[in-house]
C-alpha cells in the first residue's frame, strides 16, 4: 500500500526533530558535531555547469555539462526529463510511469534509448536485446537529489563511446557525499505522493551516504496509475591525495496500470480525453546493481577503473492495436525480460610536455555480458496468457578497445584522432522455435577526428568526424523464422554502420555569455531494427540527416540564469521510389529555453518552456502530428535550512500529446481496421508542493 498524505507528513515532521538532534548529538573526537567534522574533511567540489566555460576543454561545440544545481532547478514530472537539460534533447512517454521515456534527438526517435547511450557514473544503462526494444534505458532507478553532473556528448567522434552512441552519449556522476542530510516531501493533485530520506555518516576513513526514497502517482488517468516506486542508494566513499574509491549500492522496484495510446478518432466519443481502450496494461520492474569505481591521479597519470554487476526484471503488458489480429481474444501481450549484467573498464590517460605544450595519450578497454534468462513474448487476455510467440535465452558479450591523442603542436591548434575496436557475440542459446537459435561474433572498427582550432578572442573552432554503429537485437540476428507468422525471417544486421560530421563554434567573448553553433550531418547504412512489439525484425534502407544547433547561456551573476536552446534537423531515408522519404517521428524543430532566478537563501523561481514542431508520422502517407509547447514553472523561498517550493506542470494547460503515432488499430465496433493517429496526451495543468529540511 503506498504511503498516504497524511502519513507522509507525520513521518515528515516527526523526523525533523529526530534527525536534528542526532546530527547534533554525534561529535566527532575533536568535539565538533559530526556535520561539522564531514565538512572539514569533504573537499569543496565546483561542478561547472553550462554557462562556465569549456573553451581549452571541450572537443566539440555540441560537448556539454549540466550542474546538479541547474538540474534540480527544473521543474520536471519523470526523471528522465533531467536528460532534456541536453540541447534538443526530448523525453515523452507513452504508456505507463514505471517504464523507460519515449527519446528523440537529432531527428532520431530513440524508441527508449537505441542510438542514444547513458551512462551512471561508469555504468551503462542501455540493456541490449530488451524486451521492449533494442538498448531501451529505463531512468527511474536514478534519485535527482544525487546527482552531481550531467556531462554529455553529440556524434560519432568519440573513442571511449562504442555501441548505441552514434546520435550522442550522456553520463550522469553521483555525488561522493552529501554536504547535508535531506529530508523531504512532495505532495500534488492526482494523488501524487514524494519521500526522500538521505544523508552522509563518517564511516572509518571515509563517508557512508545512505537515501531511501518513495513515491506514489495516481495521475490524471479514467484508470489510476496506482504507480508505486521504491529506491535505495548507498555509497562508500573515499578519497586521499592520490586515489578516489566508490562502492555504491542502487535499487529500484516499481508496479504501475498503463494508459497506452489509443486512437485519435475515439477521444470524445467513445472515451475521455484520459481513457483507455484496456484497462489490464500495466507493468511491474526492478533494477538493482553493486559497482566499484576507481581513480588514481598520478603526476603525469591518470588511471580509472569501473567494475559493476546488476540483476534486472520488467513484466510488461500493451495493447496498441486491440482486436486487429485476434477479434476474439484481443491483441495485448505480454514483454518478459530477466537477466544479470556484468561489465567493467579500464583506462588510463598519459600527460608529457613536448612543444611546448601539454600532450595527452589515452588507452581503454571495456567489456559487458548480459545473462538474459527466460526473454518472452506472449499472447495475453486481461493479463493471462493463452500463446507463447517467442521465448528465448541470450548471452551476449561486448568487448571494445579504444585509443585516443591530444596533440597540441601550438597553442592555437589541438588534433585529437582517435581508433576504436568493437567485437561482440550475439548467442541465442535456446528458443522455442527451432532454427532461432545459434551464435555469431562480429567485429566492427571506428576511426575518429577531431580539430580545434584557437583560442582567438575567447572563440574556438572546431571539426569532427567519426563513424559509430549500433548493434541490432541477438533475436533479430540470429533467427530464421520469424515468430509472428512463421515464416522465413528478414534477418537484420549485427553491427550497422554510422557516419557522422560537425562543424561547430563556442563563443565566450562577451562576459558571463557562452554562445555554441554546430552544423551536423548523420548517415546510417540502415535503419532496420528489431520490433520488440511484435518479434520481427523490418529491413529499412539507408538514412541522412542534417540539422543545425544554436545554444547560448547567460549567467549575468550567480542568482540569475537564461538560456535558449534551439534546433533545425531534415531526416530521410534514402529511397527510389518516391525518393528521400521522410522518416517518421523525426522532429525537425526544437526550441528550450528558460529563466531561473534565486540563490543560496531566499526566493527562488524557474520558468521552462519547451517546443516540439509538427512532425511526420508515415514515410508514405502525408500526416503529421500537432505541436506540443509545454510551460513548467516553480516558486520558492528557502530561510536557513529549510526550503519550501510549488510547481506547476503545464501552466498552460494546453491539450497536446506526449507521443503521437500512424498505423492501423481495430476496436470491437470497428467492423474493419482503420489507419489512424494513436495519441498519449500529456497530463493536465498540476501543482505541487515540496518541503525540504537539510540537516
Amino acid at each position: 500500500m503506498p504511503v498516504s498524505r497524511l502519513s507522509s507528513i507525520c513521518l515528515s515532521l516527526a523526523l525533523v526533530p529526530i534527525l536534528s538532534y542526532a546530527q547534533s548529538a554525534v561529535k566527532a573526537p575533536g568535539g565538533g558535531s559530526l556535520a561539522e567534522d564531514l565538512a572539514l574533511e569533504m573537499p569543496e567540489i565546483v561542478i561547472e555547469g553550462k554557462a562556465e566555460s569549456l573553451i581549452g576543454i571541450a572537443t566539440s561545440a555540441s560537448k556539454g555539462q549540466t550542474s546538479a544545481k541547474e538540474l534540480l532547478a527544473r521543474p520536471f514530472s519523470r526523471r528522465g526529463e533531467l536528460l532534456e537539460s541536453i540541447p534538443g534533447f526530448i523525453a515523452t512517454q507513452h504508456s505507463g510511469d514505471g517504464k523507460a521515456n519515449q527519446y528523440y534527438l537529432r531527428g532520431t526517435n530513440l524508441d527508449h534509448g537505441n542510438d542514444f547511450s547513458i551512462f551512471v557514473d561508469g555504468m551503462q544503462v542501455n540493456l541490449r536485446n530488451h524486451a521492449h526494444g533494442q538498448g531501451y534505458a529505463d531512468m527511474n532507478f536514478l534519485i535527482p537529489e544525487l546527482v552531481g553532473q550531467l556531462e554529455y556528448w553529440k556524434g560519432t567522434y568519440y573513442a571511449q563511446h562504442g555501441d548505441l552512441s552514434s546520435t550522442g552519449s550522456a553520463r550522469f556522476k553521483l555525488v561522493d557525499s552529501l554536504p547535508q542530510g535531506i529530508l523531504s516531501t512532495t505532495l500534488g493533485q492526482f494523488q501524487y505522493e514524494r519521500i526522500l530520506i538521505a544523508d552522509t555518516i563518517k564511516a572509518g576513513a571515509g563517508q557512508l551516504t545512505v537515501a531511501v526514497e518513495q513515491q506514489y502517482y495516481d495521475g490524471p488517468w479514467a484508470l489510476p496509475a496506482n504507480a508505486v516506486r521504491w529506491n535505495g542508494f548507498a555509497r562508500y566513499h573515499w578519497h586521499d591525495a592520490t586515489d578516489s574509491v566508490n562502492v555504491t549500492l542502487m535499487g529500484y522496484h516499481g508496479k504501475w496500470n498503463s494508459t497506452d495510446q489509443v486512437p485519435d478518432r475515439v477521444i470524445g466519443s467513445l472515451i475521455g480525453r484520459y481513457g483507455n481502450i484496456d484497462p489490464t496494461d500495466g507493468g511491474n520492474s526492478q533494477r538493482h546493481s553493486l559497482s566499484f569505481d576507481w581513480v588514481n591521479q598520478g603526476d603525469h597519470t591518470t588511471t580509472r577503473a569501473n567494475v559493476y554487476a546488476g540483476y534486472y526484471d520488467l513484466d510488461l503488458f500493451s495493447d496498441f492495436t486491440f482486436f486487429l489480429n485476434n477479434p476474439v481474444q484481443g491483441d495485448q501481450f505480454e514483454q518478459q525480460d530477466h537477466r544479470w549484467f556484468v561489465g567493467g573498464q579500464l583506462a588510463r590517460d598519459w600527460r608529457w610536455d613536448a612543444m611546448g605544450q601539454q600532450q595527452r595519450f589515452t588507452l581503454g578497454v571495456q567489456m559487458r555480458t548480459d545473462f538474459i534468462n527466460g526473454l518472452g513474448l506472449y499472447d495475453t487476455t486481461q493479463r493471462q496468457r493463452w500463446n507463447t510467440v517467442s521465448l528465448n535465452d541470450i548471452i551476449q558479450d561486448t568487448w571494445g578497445i579504444y585509443a585516443e591523442a591530444e596533440i597540441k603542436p601550438t597553442k592555437w591548434l589541438r588534433i585529437i584522432p582517435g581508433l576504436r575496436g568493437d567485437v561482440m557475440q550475439f548467442d541465442v542459446t535456446h528458443s522455442n522455435l527451432p532454427g532461432n537459435a545459434g551464435s555469431t561474433v562480429q567485429g566492427i572498427v571506428s576511426p575518429k577526428l577531431n580539430l580545434v582550432f584557437g583560442p582567438w578572442a575567447k572563440t574556438e573552432f572546431y571539426l569532427n568526424a567519426g563513424t559509430g554503429f549500433h548493434s541490432n537485437d541477438a533475436r533479430g540476428v540470429i533467427g530464421n523464422t520469424d515468430p509472428s507468422t512463421g515464416l522465413p525471417a528478414n534477418k537484420a544486421t549485427p553491427l550497422v554502420r554510422t557516419y557522422g560530421a560537425e562543424f561547430g563554434i563556442r563563443n565566450e567573448s562577451i562576459p558571463k555569455l557562452v554562445n555554441t553553433l554546430s552544423f551536423w550531418t548523420l548517415r546510417s547504412d540502415s535503419e532496420l531494427i528489431y520490433e520488440g512489439d511484435t518479434g520481427s525484425s523490418t529491413p529499412g534502407p539507408a538514412s541522412q540527416r542534417y540539422g543545425v544547433e544554436l545554444a547560448s547561456y547567460w549567467r549575468p551573476n550567480n542568482w540569475t540564469m537564461v538560456d535558449v536552446e534551439a534546433t533545425y534537423t531534415d531526416a530521410f531515408l534514402i529511397t527510389q521510389n518516391p525518393s528521400n522519404q521522410k522518416i517518421p517521428n523525426s522532429i525537425p524543430y526544437t526550441m528550450n529555453a528558460g529563466v531561473t532566478l534565486g540563490g543560496a537563501q531566499g526566493l527562488f523561481g524557474s520558468l521552462r518552456m519547451r517546443y516540439i514542431a509538427p512532425r511526420p508520422l508515415d514515410q508514405v502517407v502525408d500526416v503529421h502530428s500537432r505541436e506540443s509547447i509545454q510551460v513548467n514553472a516553480r516558486i520558492g523561498y528557502r530561510h536557513k535550512n529549510m526550503e519550501i517550493a510549488l510547481d506547476c506542470l503545464n501552466l498552460l494547460n494546453r491539450y497536446d500529446y506526449d507521443v503521437a503515432y500512424y498505423y492501423a488499430t481495430q476496436l470491437k465496433t470497428d467492423a474493419a481496421p482503420v489507419n489512424g493517429v494513436q495519441v498519449h496526451p500529456i497530463e493536465p495543468r498540476m501543482f505541487r508542493l515540496s518541503v525540504t529540511y537539510r540537516f
